[in-house]
């Protein structure tokens, strides 16, 4: 197999934690940020009015107390398909907080294709914080849709960028379940053609790791 140079952004991919060292990450506000071409998409304090036997938001219970083990929320069989080659244990990505943001990447070059899957989980102190978190990633993230059944409310949006000729596509979603969010970022390219695998591809990628990592979230539940 011949040796073929890979696209900046790409070659960013391959290094995951250096990468994201070099860039401050801090994990507050999710994965990478959307590509800029969108394509088309299937798919409290107490205060002096209130009742003295209301609870103020600090004794208001979580349903989440903390985020599961990222590496541990998507079936092998799963990683198997999506990222083929990857090494299906994954690789835990440092946290500023451990215990409230906690994100697992996989990655692998097979032949001439590369896959490229993040799941991240992020804990807030309530359903409130939650869903204005939501808004305003999916706000950041136009062009996708709702994703039907998936948590308390869900998203996702594809795209589509070129550098050097060469085709990327990623697959975007986020999820809100109670007071905490997963946001999974799935793309992938071909070195060979230069092409992106399609959008219904990834799409149903990004979902199929979605629901698998909600369903890890829910199971933490109580």
């Amino acid at each position: 197999m011949r040796s073929l140079p890979l696209p900046l952004a790409l070659t960013a991919r391959l290094s995951p934690v250096a990468v994201l060292a070099a860039a401050g990450w801090a994990l507050s506000s999710g994965p990478l940020a959307a590509p800029q071409a969108a394509e088309h998409k299937p798919a409290g304090e107490k205060t002096e009015t209130q009742s003295a036997s209301a609870p103020s938001t600090s004794t208001v219970s979580k349903a989440y107390s903390a985020a599961p083990a990222p590496c541990e929320s998507v079936a092998k069989k799963t990683i198997e398909s999506l990222v083929p080659g990857a090494k299906t244990a994954g690789k835990e990505i440092p946290s500023t907080d451990a215990e409230l943001r906690r994100t697992c990447s996989w990655n692998a070059l097979k032949g001439y294709d590369y896959r490229w899957l993040d799941v991240s989980y992020e804990v807030l102190e309530s359903d409130e914080a939650a869903q204005k978190a939501y808004k305003e990633s999916t706000e950041k993230r136009s062009g996708g849709g709702d994703v039907p059944g998936l948590g308390d409310s869900a998203y996702s949006v594809v795209n589509l960028t070129t550098e050097d000729k060469q085709e990327t596509r990623e697959g975007v979603v986020v999820a809100r379940a109670s007071n905490a969010l997963v946001t999974v970022t799935y793309n992938g390219s071909d070195f060979e053609s230069k092409k992106a695998p399609d959008t219904d591809t990834i799409n149903k990628g990004a979902i199929k790791a979605a629901k698998e990592a909600v369903a890890a979230l829910e199971s933490e539940k109580g």
